[in-house]
C-alpha cells in the first residue's frame, strides 16, 4: 500500500477542519432560523425559495466545479504553470459571469411560474405563494456569486488551499445569523417587512463574503482577475464540454431533494421545513467527510490521470474509500440512533415544538440511510470526469432521479414525508453502486477487496458503538430526566462520549487502519493548536 492514504488523510483533514467550522455555524443558523420561525408557513416559503439558488449552490462549489474545473485547471497548472492556469480562470469566471447573469435576469421575470411549478399547493394558503415568490426574487441573484465563489475554491484546491476555501460558506451563516439577530426586531418597524424578508437579504450579504474571503489568498498567489473570453481556447472548450455532463453527474442528490420539496409541498405546512431541517443536519457528515475527502482526493486524481498512472489512480481511490467509509459508518448509526434528541437539543427552542421534533427526526433517520451512497458519489464521479468518461456519471445520476420519482410516487403514498427521504437514500445507493461498479471497470480494479474488507471491519466497529449509544441515552434519560437544555446537552455529549470511546476500542482490536489514519491527523492538529 502507497502513502496516498496518509496525504489524503492530511488534506482532508485540513479541509474538515475548516468545513467543520461552517457546518457548525451552519447548525447555529438553523437555530437562529428555528428559534424564530419554527416549521412555518413563512419558514416553509423561505425553503421553497431558495432551493433554487441553494441547488446551483450545491452543485457548483461540490459537483460540477471538482467534476469540471479542477481537472482542467490542474492540468494547466501542471504543464503550463500559473500564467496559462490564471488565463484559463479568467475565461471561465467570464463565461459564468455571463452565463448566470441571463439565468439570474430570466429567475426574476419568471420567479412565479417557477415557484408554481413545484409549489402549487402553496396557494391554498392566503399569502404563501405571493411571500415564496418575493423572496425568490431576492435571492436568485445568489447565484452569480456562488458559481464564482466555486471557480475561487476549484482554483485554491488546485493549488493546495484547502482551509479558506472550506471555511468561506461560514461567511453566508454568520451573516444570516448576524442580519436575522441583530434586524429581526426592526423588520417590520424600521424596514417594513415581513422578517423572514430580512434572512432573504442575509443570503446576498452571505454570497459576498464567500468572495471576498478568498480573494485575499488568490491576490497573494498573484491572481488577478481581467474579463476575457478566449473561445478558441481548448482548455476552456473542456470546462464547458464538461460543466454540463459534471453538473448532471453530480446533481442526482439536489435534483431529488428539489423533487422531494414538491411532493412536500401537497403534504401540510411544515413538511417542507422538516425534510429541510434533517437534510443539512444530515449533509454535515457529508460536508466534513465526504466533501472533505472529496475535495483532497479530486486535484490528486486529476494529476494522476492526466500522467496516466492508473495504478496509483486505483490506490488513491481506494485510500479516499476507506477512510469515506471508516468516518460515515459511524455517523450513519449514529445519526439514527441518536437523531431525537439530537434534534430535541439543537432545535426544540421558540416556535419549534416537540412535534417538530419528532417529525424532523425521523426524517433524519431515514436520510441518514443514504448518507455513505452520497459520499461515494463525492469521491468517485469526480474520478470519470478526470478520465474523461463524463457520461458514466450522467447515466447513473438520471437512473437515480428516476429511480427518486418512482420511489416517492410509492412511498409517500405509504409513509407520507418520511417515504420521500427514504426514496432519496435508495436513490443515491443506487447511484453510489452503479459508479462504483463502473469505475472498477474502467480502471481494471480498485482494490474492491481491501474496500470490502474496510466495509465489514467499520460496520462491525459501529455497531456496538450504536448500542452504546442507544443505551447510554436510555440510561441518562433516567438518572437525568427533564427537557432543560443543561440536561438534554449532557445526556447527548455523555452518549457521544461513551459511543466514542466504544468505538475507539472496536476499531483497535479490528485494527481498522483507516481510524489510525484519521485520529493521526486529528493528533497533529491539536498539537499544534496547543503550540
Amino acid at each position: 500500500m502507497s502513502d496516498a492514504a496518509p496525504r489524503l488523510a492530511r488534506s482532508a483533514g485540513l479541509f474538515g477542519l475548516a468545513t467543520m467550522a461552517s457546518r457548525v455555524l451552519g447548525l447555529a443558523r438553523d437555530q437562529v432560523l428555528a428559534y424564530y420561525f419554527g416549521a412555518g408557513d413563512a419558514m416553509d416559503a423561505f425553503r421553497v425559495a431558495f432551493r433554487i439558488p441553494n441547488l446551483v449552490r450545491d452543485l457548483f462549489a461540490e459537483g460540477a466545479m471538482s467534476a469540471a474545473f479542477v481537472p482542467t485547471f490542474t492540468r494547466e497548472l501542471t504543464t503550463g504553470g500559473k500564467g496559462r492556469a490564471f488565463a484559463l480562470a479568467n475565461s471561465v469566471i467570464t463565461a459564468l459571469l455571463l452565463i448566470t447573469g441571463l439565468l439570474v435576469v430570466l429567475g426574476i421575470v419568471f420567479a412565479e411560474p417557477l415557484v408554481r411549478s413545484y409549489a402549487e399547493d402553496f396557494a391554498d394558503v392566503p399569502g404563501k405563494l405571493e411571500l415564496t415568490v418575493y423572496l425568490a426574487r431576492i435571492m436568485i441573484p445568489f447565484l452569480m456569486l456562488v458559481a464564482v465563489a466555486a471557480v475561487f475554491m476549484g482554483m485554491l484546491n488546485s493549488m493546495g488551499h484547502f482551509f479558506i476555501p472550506a471555511l468561506s460558506p461560514a461567511m453566508f451563516n454568520v451573516a444570516t445569523i448576524v442580519i436575522t439577530v441583530g434586524l429581526m426586531p426592526l423588520s417590520q418597524r424600521w424596514f417594513a417587512v415581513q422578517p423572514i424578508v430580512l434572512v432573504a437579504v442575509a443570503t446576498i450579504v452571505g454570497g459576498l463574503g464567500q468572495l471576498l474571503i478568498q480573494w485575499f489568498p488568490l491576490r497573494r498567489e498573484a491572481f488577478h482577475y481581467r474579463p476575457s473570453l478566449n473561445l478558441k481556447d481548448p482548455a476552456l472548450g473542456r470546462v464547458l464540454m464538461l460543466m454540463g455532463p459534471g453538473t448532471i453527474g453530480m446533481a442526482a442528490t439536489q435534483i431529488n431533494v428539489l423533487v422531494n420539496t414538491q411532493f412536500a409541498a401537497g403534504e401540510g405546512t411544515g413538511a417542507i421545513s422538516w425534510l429541510d431541517y434533517a437534510f443539512r443536519l444530515m449533509y454535515l457528515p457529508i460536508g466534513l467527510f465526504g466533501v472533505s475527502i472529496a475535495a483532497a482526493s479530486t486535484p490528486a486524481l486529476s494529476r494522476l490521470a492526466a500522467a496516466s498512472d492508473t495504478v496509483q489512480m486505483r490506490s488513491t481511490i481506494a485510500s479516499a474509500m476507506g477512510l469515506m467509509l471508516a468516518l460515515n459508518i459511524p455517523a450513519t448509526l449514529g445519526l439514527i440512533v441518536l437523531a431525537e434528541p439530537i434534534i430535541a437539543l439543537i432545535f426544540e427552542h421558540g416556535r419549534f415544538t416537540s412535534r417538530d421534533t419528532a417529525a424532523t427526526a425521523l426524517a433524519l433517520q431515514y436520510y441518514a440511510i443514504g448518507l455513505v451512497g452520497y459520499s461515494i458519489v463525492r469521491i468517485v464521479s469526480p474520478a470519470f470526469y478526470a478520465l474523461h468518461k463524463s457520461r458514466i456519471p450522467v447515466i447513473a445520476s438520471i437512473s437515480s432521479v428516476i429511480a427518486n420519482v418512482l420511489l416517492n410516487l410509492i412511498l409517500v403514498k405509504v409513509m407520507g414525508y418520511a417515504g420521500l427521504a427514504l426514496g432519496t437514500s435508495l436513490a443515491a445507493i443506487l447511484n453510489a453502486t452503479i459508479q462504483f461498479v463502473w469505475l472498477r471497470r474502467e480502471l481494471g480494479g480498485i482494490q474492491a477487496g481491501q474496500v470490502a474488507v474496510t466495509f465489514a471491519k467499520v460496520l462491525a466497529a459501529a455497531i456496538p458503538m450504536a448500542a452504546a449509544a442507544w443505551f447510554s441515552q436510555m440510561w441518562l434519560l433516567g438518572f437525568f430526566p427533564g427537557d432543560a437544555i443543561a440536561l438534554r446537552a449532557l445526556r447527548v455529549l455523555a452518549s457521544i462520549v461513551i459511543a466514542l470511546a466504544v468505538l475507539s476500542a472496536s476499531a483497535w482490536v479490528l485494527r481498522v487502519r483507516e481510524f489510525q489514519d484519521a485520529y493521526d491527523v486529528v493528533g497533529r492538529r491539536l498539537g499544534r493548536l496547543r503550540r
